[in-house]
């Protein structure tokens, strides 16, 4: 497992975003993204740069959870696809980005990273708390943060 020194990885210093749920092992948060409503990400509560670094019952724990994610956004979000997404090279952190894609999105088909395909998109809202109830029912209550 990689140690880093204390401050400099931002997943181990700060939440990620907007916490919708969390156990011991990771946490949900939403991610800020008006073109993107829904997106969410998967973060480990701890540092590893790699899901290869993790025991193997802790990667399919964390693949539970992302999956958890993609239903419940699914259900409440309506997306038209959902993407997933573990890069890393920026924050050498595990996190999983889970992302509905609507087909008039700003990038759609293309992933939300590359170049625009139009200008802009419908409005669209979400419901965080439908979705963290839904996460709820999927996995089981959240831990205290």
């Amino acid at each position: 497992m990689e140690k880093l020194a204390a401050g400099s990885c931002e997943l181990c210093e700060s939440p990620g975003g907007t916490i919708l749920w969390r156990s011991g092992l990771a946490r949900v948060v939403s991610v800020d993204d008006p073109d993107y409503p829904g997106f969410c990400r998967v973060i480990l509560n701890r540092h590893a740069a790699e899901m290869t670094d993790l025991p193997e019952s802790e990667q399919h724990a964390l693949m539970t959870v992302v999956l958890a994610v993609e239903a419940a956004l699914r259900a409440v979000v309506r997306p038209d696809k959902i993407n997933l997404a573990s890069f890393g090279n920026v924050v050498p952190h595990v996190h999983w980005h889970v992302i509905p894609r609507f087909r008039d999105d700003r990038h759609f088909p293309a992933p939300v990273w590359a170049a625009s395909a139009r200008d802009s998109a419908p409005a669209r809202r979400w419901d965080a708390t439908a979705v963290a109830a839904a996460l709820t029912a999927r996995l089981g209550s959240s831990a205290p943060a």
